[in-house]
């Protein structure tokens, strides 16, 4: 502390380092809040375990390679996982950013960044849905639908979500899932999916999606709960049901490589991310914004710096 935080954002790029290749002056990027150094063994793994530096220098509050440049009052302040979104202006790692099309507007673009590469990439990278088989998304948050837009990008997969909220379940229903339960009406009735995404981090949105998963299936976790939070479950049962429980940090995807994918979908249509945003404020309505976010009213917000959103 201090810390600079805001980690889900885009913007247009005012000024390059000297040594910087692939991004100029005037174009959109869109902020990763993980680098991928591309060299260490965890980048070998093609987005499957998260990048080494990069996540050490998230952990230090440094940008990748070391460093802060940011300050106040002539001391430091830490960058949050590289990004540190809330400001109208940001100094990155070349790392960090991804450029995409000048007609993806900001509203889109900075969700690419963490929701749809998130929820989105747990489903592409991980899941792999077949022609057939069903995908249930736990937990209707930005990240959840995120998972259940990018599903229904699959031809003959079957999107089932799951919510606690009458009002996320009408909002996936709208956007187009086929199903839409409480878990205990999941649990209750039966439902089975080979693909299920847990996007809550509670213990109980992952023993749901867990029950949910069919045999042969996967269980994907990609929220994040407290670090002390522990879990039961069998054993047995995923041995003789050929089950497995997968972690998927940031989707588990190479922010290079899937940013450009998610884009593809958007502009054919079959990728609406701006359905997501619940509303646009400004700064000096966080507050308000996060007990929106705390009542599950939100499912995205934006923070608008300069009022053209």
């Amino acid at each position: 502390m201090p810390i600079l935080l805001g980690h889900e954002a885009a913007g247009i790029v005012e000024q390059v380092g000297d040594g910087v290749d692939g991004v100029a002056v005037g174009q959109r990027v869109v902020l990763v809040f993980l680098p991928r150094c591309g060299q260490c063994a965890a980048c070998a793994t093609d987005g499957r375990t998260p990048c080494e530096p990069g996540s050490a220098a998230n952990k230090a509050g440094t940008l990748l390679g070391g460093g802060i440049r940011l300050s106040r009052g002539g001391r430091p302040v830490y960058h949050h996982l590289g990004v540190s979104g809330f400001a109208t202006h940001v100094v990155v790692n070349r790392a960090s950013v991804v450029p995409v099309p000048h007609e993806v507007p900001p509203t889109v673009a900075a969700l690419l960044g963490c929701a749809v590469l998130t929820g989105g990439g747990a489903v592409l990278n991980v899941g792999d849905p077949q022609p057939g088989q069903s995908v249930a998304v736990v937990g209707l948050g930005g990240v959840g639908m995120a998972a259940v837009l990018t599903a229904l990008t699959y031809t003959d997969v079957r999107v089932v979500a799951v919510d606690q909220l009458p009002e996320k379940l009408s909002a996936a229903k709208a956007l187009g899932a086929h199903e839409i339960y409480t878990p205990q009406q999941a649990t209750a009735g039966g439902v089975k999916a080979a693909v299920v995404v847990e996007a809550v981090g509670h213990p109980a949105a992952l023993h749901t999606a867990i029950g949910l998963t069919a045999p042969g299936g996967r269980t994907i976790t990609v929220g994040l709960p407290p670090p002390d939070v522990r879990i039961s479950l069998s054993p047995l049962d995923f041995v003789t049901e050929g089950r497995s429980l997968i972690g998927s940090y940031l989707g588990s995807a190479v922010p290079s490589h899937d940013i450009p994918r998610f884009v593809s979908l958007w502009q054919s249509g079959r990728l609406p991310v701006e359905s997501l945003v619940t509303s646009t404020i400004r700064l000096d309505d966080i507050n308000e914004a996060m007990d929106h976010l705390a009542d599950g009213i939100a499912v995205r917000q934006l923070i608008s710096f300069t009022g053209d959103l």
